[in-house]
């Protein structure tokens, strides 16, 4: 099939700061060349700037739709980029958490890259799975129960983490490959 994912609609996080534009841009584009429809969503709609190597200035991206008026009804996945500030940002908001913890709860494929996996601590969605992440979360993983490994992809029944932007081919693959399977 030249379009695996024509018939699903991807749910793409973008904190109002901070959110790596790499690990933003890269997944989002894959989805959407395996015929994804996309949505960005976000604390508020508008436009917010993304950051490279955490430290310098992004370009704009348009946030689509907020939390509050979405469901994971709404959609079939859901990608969580990094960046230290954006995967912290996006773990105070309450209406982010209750659509990770949804998608969770419900075996929705997760795609979760570097920072990110912060976003599945604070929900409460790690615990008896197994995990990577960029290196600095490896304790947060396991305090909520988790089982942190160092590779470059991790699968855990539709739940795809990675490390870093070193890791973005790898990772990109596997999001296309288990949001094509569906719910787990």
């Amino acid at each position: 099939m030249a379009d695996p994912l024509s018939d699903t609609t991807v749910a793409v996080f973008l904190a109002q700061r901070g959110t790596e534009e790499v690990e933003f841009i890269e997944p989002k584009q894959a989805v959407e060349d395996a015929g994804a429809t996309v949505e960005v969503v976000g604390t508020e709609t508008g436009e917010v700037e993304t950051v490279n190597n955490d430290l310098e200035p992004g370009d704009s991206y348009e946030i689509e739709k907020s939390f509050s008026e979405i469901s994971s009804d709404d959609y079939d996945a859901l990608i969580i980029p990094g960046g230290t500030v954006g995967a912290d940002t996006l773990r105070m908001d309450e209406d982010a958490m209750s659509l990770v913890s949804e998608f969770a709860e419900a075996q929705m494929p997760l795609g979760v890259i570097c920072h990110g996996p912060w976003t599945l601590v604070e929900a409460d969605a790690v615990e008896g799975r197994t995990v990577t992440s960029y290196p600095s979360l490896q304790t947060d993983i396991r305090n909520a129960g988790g089982e942190w490994v160092d590779e470059e992809v991790v699968v855990d029944e539709g739940l795809v983490t990675s490390r870093d932007p070193d890791d973005l081919p790898a990772f990109c693959d596997k999001i296309v490959e288990e949001f094509e399977e569906g719910q787990h």
